[in-house]
């Protein structure tokens, strides 16, 4: 079975494709260019080098979210429009849990984290001992101290990663109380091999859908409808 993987929902674009057991591409762009840019043709250019015919793909496994509001709407759009066309299922796979599962099999907790403006956070805790992420923490949007006590109060070591690291690294160090370390850049992001891999496991599992009924998992409104909440309007 070949699964193609799209994560565009943070900072990096990815895309991965993933024959039965073997990871036969990935592609990572980490850029200022803009994923409806960048999406389309690293699918086409990781596709051709892998000597791989779109027509070949049994199924799409895609970031659901939460993340950039534009870039989880590229990569729905990107990954209804082949679905559709192809006429194969999509399966979600929620964006923390794609990060946490960089770190399948650690004792220590994972905690990824994604910048969502204004001090918050989009972040879950998981346990990834198993080899499957499983939450302790569902995602959320939340104020940083308001995730940071939760991870504190379970009392457990953790690896925080994504890209809300660097922009909270000072307040994490002064407001985490439990051993913790902080992912280096080589595993800090997005990777689409890992949505592949989970989608795999979620497609086994059932939880393949249409592709009109995938929809992205916002958590939060865009800044455009919490302007027009706050106008009024």
């Amino acid at each position: 079975m070949k699964i193609l993987a799209i994560d565009s929902s943070g900072l990096a674009a990815t895309v991965a494709l993933l024959d039965d057991e073997i990871l036969t591409g990935e592609y990572t762009i980490h850029n200022k260019k803009t994923h409806s840019q960048t999406l389309l043709p690293m699918i086409q250019d990781m596709l051709r080098m892998a000597d791989v015919e779109i027509q070949d793909v049994d199924a799409v496994a895609a970031a659901a979210g939460p993340g950039s509001f534009t870039g989880l709407r590229i990569g729905a759009s990107t990954a209804k429009g082949l679905a559709q066309a192809l006429d194969i299922p999509i399966v979600a796979v929620p964006s923390l849990e794609g990060l946490a599962f960089h770190f399948a099999g650690e004792t220590s907790l994972v905690c990824p984290m994604m910048d969502a403006r204004r001090n918050q956070t989009y972040y879950g805790i998981y346990d990834v001992s198993s080899g499957i992420p499983l939450p302790l923490q569902d995602q959320a949007a939340a104020p940083l101290e308001e995730a940071v006590e939760k991870i504190n109060d379970l009392g457990r070591p953790v690896i925080f990663l994504g890209d809300g690291v660097p922009v909270f690294q000072d307040q994490l160090d002064q407001l985490v109380t439990v051993p913790c370390r902080l992912a280096n850049a080589a595993v800090r992001y997005q990777r689409a091999s890992s949505v592949a891999v989970l989608g795999k496991y979620y497609l086994e599992q059932g939880k393949g859908m249409p592709a009109k009924d995938f929809a992205p998992i916002y958590l939060r409104l865009s800044q455009a409808e919490r302007e027009r909440m706050e106008k009024g309007e």
